[in-house]
């Protein structure tokens, strides 16, 4: 039996449209969660995680951890290497959750474009930053804006998010 003509011919213009994506399977790497279409979350990468990325659709990589995190790994150039975007906000923890760097990770993810994978070293600081953002731009209530750090990653720097949040309240980034 051959295939219609007209059907063949939408499905091939459906499977353009469509784009890279994920696959709606998440890449096998650390702490990996998918909090929004087209955006994953992770931890730490290693070197034969990039592959994975670049298997699993990921087009740009915003990674959040200074170089000293990884000293035996040059991410920058492995992800760059294999054909992906990357860009880097090293935030080495508390002290880095400022309005600027939450300014700037917005900045990050709106020009990166999607599939795109967001990663520190656990993806605490992922989470915590994406909670940030949700409160200072999205202009989310304080419990909703945890929620969502929570679902990108958000764990030990909770407390200190909420902190964040509360002493900026009425005081959006935009």
């Amino acid at each position: 039996m051959k295939p219609h003509p007209l059907l063949l011919a939408t499905a091939m213009t459906l499977a353009a449209c469509a784009g890279p994506s994920t696959g709606g399977e998440l890449p096998d790497i650390a702490n990996a969660r998918a909090p929004a279409p087209g955006i994953v979350t992770a931890g730490r990468l290693a070197a034969d995680d990039i592959a994975t990325l670049r298997e699993a659709g990921i087009r740009h990589v915003i990674d959040l951890t200074p170089d000293a995190e990884t000293p035996g790994f040059d991410e920058a150039t492995a992800v760059r290497g294999a054909g992906l975007a990357y860009a880097n906000l090293p935030l080495a923890g508390a002290a880095d959750l400022t309005r600027e760097n939450v300014q700037a990770f917005d900045t990050m993810l709106r020009e990166a474009g999607q599939p795109v994978l967001v990663h520190c070293g656990s993806g605490n600081r992922v989470g915590a930053m994406a909670a940030l953002r949700a409160a200072w731009i999205g202009g989310q209530p304080l419990e909703q804006a945890i929620a969502t750090g929570r679902e990108w990653g958000l764990t030990g720097l909770e407390d200190e998010v909420r902190q964040r949040i509360e002493a900026g309240a009425g005081q959006p980034l935009r």
